[in-house]
C-alpha cells in the first residue's frame, strides 16, 4: 500500500488526538492539535499551504490543503456525522493539484475515529506488447 507507514502514523496521531480532546470541539482545535502532534513524532507539517490553480494558463484561485505530512500525504481533519460524497470528490482534485498521490480524511465526531484513506489513480496507458494483433 502505497505511503502505508506514514498514514498509519498520521492516523495513530489522530487518535491520540481524540483520546485527548475528547469528540465535540472545532475542527480547526483538531487540526492545530494535530500538528503539534505530528511534530512531536518527528514529522514535517505544513499547515495551509496554498496551491495555484491553473485553467489554460490562467490563474483562477487558490487550493488550500488543511495538511500535508512529510510533503506526501493529504491530511483532512473533519467533525462531521459521517464522510459525505462531498468530502470524498474533493480529494482526487486536491491530489491533481498538489502532484501528490495520498490523501487522508480524518473523522473527529464521535468518540472513535473514523478514516478514509484515498489514492490517486493513475490510467494506464496501453503499450505495443499489451496490443493484440489481428
Amino acid at each position: 500500500m502505497l505511503h502505508e507507514a506514514l498514514t498509519r502514523d498520521i492516523i495513530g496521531a489522530a487518535m491520540a488526538v481524540l483520546n485527548e480532546l475528547k469528540p465535540g470541539l472545532d475542527e480547526k482545535l483538531y487540526e492545530n492539535a494535530l500538528v503539534i502532534e505530528l511534530r512531536a513524532r518527528g514529522h514535517t507539517v505544513e499547515q495551509q499551504r496554498p496551491f495555484p490553480v491553473r485553467y489554460r494558463d490562467e490563474l483562477i484561485g487558490i487550493l488550500i490543503p488543511d495538511l500535508i505530512v512529510d510533503g506526501t500525504v493529504i491530511t483532512d481533519p473533519k467533525v462531521a456525522t459521517a464522510f459525505n460524497e462531498t468530502h470524498l470528490a474533493q480529494m482526487p482534485g486536491y491530489l491533481n493539484i498538489t502532484g501528490l498521490q495520498v490523501a487522508l480524511l480524518l473523522n473527529f465526531k464521535e468518540s472513535k475515529l473514523d478514516w478514509k484513506r484515498v489514492v490517486k489513480e493513475f490510467k494506464r496507458t496501453a503499450d505495443f506488447a499489451d496490443r493484440a494483433d489481428k
